[in-house]
């Protein structure tokens, strides 16, 4: 079996024609939070991504990958290995399902195990860590049902809609 081929999601590389859909998903104020952005990003600026995407995680230390329907070929979000310390075997993760018609249905969950199962693998790496509002209750989920295990909280972390909000940090390691 492929790393990143599940029973009903396949996780593959950027390509061009990701434009419109990346540019919607980061002009999207509702996730601006999760992703750090303050700003827009223009459609000149996100094809400049998409062409250097191609370049090693050894090298920008950090890789994304569209999450698609394997029956439809159709993008459902990203997942991103991020802060990639081949060093101290560890990399941070994070995802997103775009659409609320395509969440609860198991994809990020089989997503989660298809990426984690690569992590470990291919990157050799010890760790995969994931950042988490205290307030985002379904990622939390997600993640602890991934065997993912909150080993800390960061207070006052996030400042959003004129309050802060606490961050909770998941480990999942390898044994």
């Amino acid at each position: 079996m492929l790393t990143l081929t599940g029973d009903n999601i396949i996780l593959r590389a950027l390509e061009e024609s990701d434009l419109e859909f990346l540019y919607n998903l980061e002009n999207d104020e509702n996730i601006w939070e999760i992703s750090n952005t303050t700003t827009p990003y223009s459609k000149f600026v996100l094809k400049q991504y998409l062409e250097n995407s191609l370049r090693d995680i050894y090298e920008v230390r950090q890789l994304r990958l569209v999450i698609c329907l394997a029956s439809e070929e159709r993008a459902l979000g990203f997942i991103d290995l991020f802060d990639f310390e081949p060093k101290h075997k560890r990399v941070g993760l994070g995802i997103i399902i775009l659409s609320e018609a395509d969440r609860g249905n198991g994809y990020a969950s089989e997503t989660l195990e298809l990426i984690s199962n690569y992590a470990f693998k291919h990157l050799d790496v010890h760790q995969i860590y994931a950042n988490i509002s205290e307030e985002n209750i379904a990622s939390i989920e997600l993640f602890k049902k991934a065997g993912f295990e909150l080993s800390g909280s960061k207070k006052d972390w996030i400042f959003s809609e004129g309050k802060f909000k606490n961050e909770l940090l998941f480990q999942r390691i390898q044994s």
